[in-house]
């Protein structure tokens, strides 16, 4: 048994590099932690947009059953969301934060809904240094940190892009993130 464990931990150094003095190859540009929640928010955004472009706009009204948020209402808590969290981090007044359209309007008005929504995060996310991540702000009724608010807003955003992939393949098409 102990062979075996010696085993995996040998084969395990040679995959990683370490074997031969060499470190984990480290991500591409900046560092730190304000480019780790940037670079995957970045990653959410990408895909985010790209199946709100590949659903079709007769399917927007698509749910899968009838208790469920359509298609469009998905993107549309998104935008909503994103105007909320990111909004609060640019500053914006609560009663200025803009509001998503109806959930029965067509693709593109959705689509430049959700647009807006992510250049005011495009916003928040590139003010952010290493320095402002403990920065607090008042959003939901409560103080909240810019670090806490930014990967809430990616943990929120990677939920939503898991339900939209969902849609997206029981329409028979692949996710943006399962494309090669």
């Amino acid at each position: 048994m102990q062979a075996k464990r010696v085993m995996c931990a040998m084969a395990m150094v040679m995959t990683t590099g370490l074997a031969m003095g060499q470190a984990p190859a480290a991500p591409a540009g900046p560092t730190g932690p304000a480019a780790e929640v940037q670079r995957s928010y970045t990653t959410f955004k990408t895909n985010i947009l790209k199946s709100a472009d590949k659903m079709p706009d007769a399917d927007y009204q698509f749910k899968p059953t009838p208790d469920v948020r359509t298609y469009a209402r998905v993107l549309n808590h998104v935008t909503e969301a994103q105007f909320r969290t990111c909004g609060a981090l640019n500053g914006t007044a609560a009663a200025d934060i803009q509001k998503p359209p109806a959930d029965t309007a067509d693709k593109a008005t959705i689509i430049e809904a959700l647009k807006l929504s992510f250049a005011a995060c495009d916003k928040a996310f590139g003010a952010t240094t290493d320095a402002n991540l403990a920065d607090m702000f008042d959003v939901f009724n409560a103080k909240r940190s810019r670090i806490g608010i930014l990967w809430g807003t990616v943990a929120h955003d990677d939920e939503q892009y898991a339900t939209l992939a969902l849609y997206l393949r029981l329409k028979g098409l692949a996710p943006p993130s399962s494309e090669k």
